[in-house]
């Protein structure tokens, strides 16, 4: 098995400036009768939105099933199956639709862990932010394969279709801004691994794809 990160970095390019962090280090020195060192603490301050990042319904209020990073069952998020599908489209091509996914999939599919790769060897700050999105057909099939958890660069269109109302309301997770998805292949195995932070409902996160050689 080979391993690729899916993750973005916290320094790495956001369609948001604000999403930024800091980190104010201190230095605590350490003595006994056997050695002398310097430990370096660190205290970070950073968005919930910073790197890439993962969405429980309940980041919209209206949609809160109760789950956070601190309850959400570890299992349903660690070496999932998932399904793969990609696409290229380039930028402000507008809306992708079921059909589109459809076809690239080679047909419905059930799948408990979704990766949609619109973009395909670009970034998703590569492209003018929301001109490539779901339409909302799509993301009706996309609850429709029964997906727990969806991976995607790119999401929502610049008119706010509620797209992720529907997918949260649905009780399905959201994984934002990914690195390169590129590389992955149709099939893989998916963890996304986060800090369990109590009444959080969004939070950075490190996505790691098992893939066979």
């Amino acid at each position: 098995m080979r391993l690729i990160d899916l993750s973005r970095a916290a320094d790495q390019r956001s369609f948001d400036d604000s999403h930024s962090y800091s980190i104010d280090n201190r230095e605590v020195a350490l003595k006994s009768a056997s050695c002398r060192y310097t430990g370096l603490v660190h205290k970070l301050t950073l968005s919930s939105m910073t790197g890439s990042y993962i969405d429980f319904p309940g980041h919209i209020k209206e949609t809160d099933n109760g789950w956070d990073a601190k309850n959400f069952p570890p299992e349903l998020l660690y070496r999932i199956p998932c399904r793969t599908i990609h696409l290229d489209r380039p930028d402000r091509s507008g809306g992708i639709t079921a059909e589109d996914l459809r076809q690239a999939a080679g047909g419905d599919i059930k799948t408990p862990f979704l990766v949609i790769n619109a973009l395909g060897n670009r970034h998703f700050w590569e492209i003018e932010q929301r001109t490539v999105w779901l339409a909302m057909d799509a993301v009706d099939w996309i609850i429709s394969t029964g997906c727990r958890c969806i991976l995607s660069d790119v999401y929502e269109s610049t008119s706010l279709d509620g797209v992720f109302l529907k997918l949260f309301g649905a009780g399905i997770c959201t994984v934002c801004e990914p690195g390169l998805l590129a590389p992955l292949p149709e099939t893989a195995l998916v963890s996304v691994i986060f800090f369990p932070i109590p009444s959080v409902k969004q939070i950075p996160c490190r996505i790691l794809a098992e893939v066979e050689e």
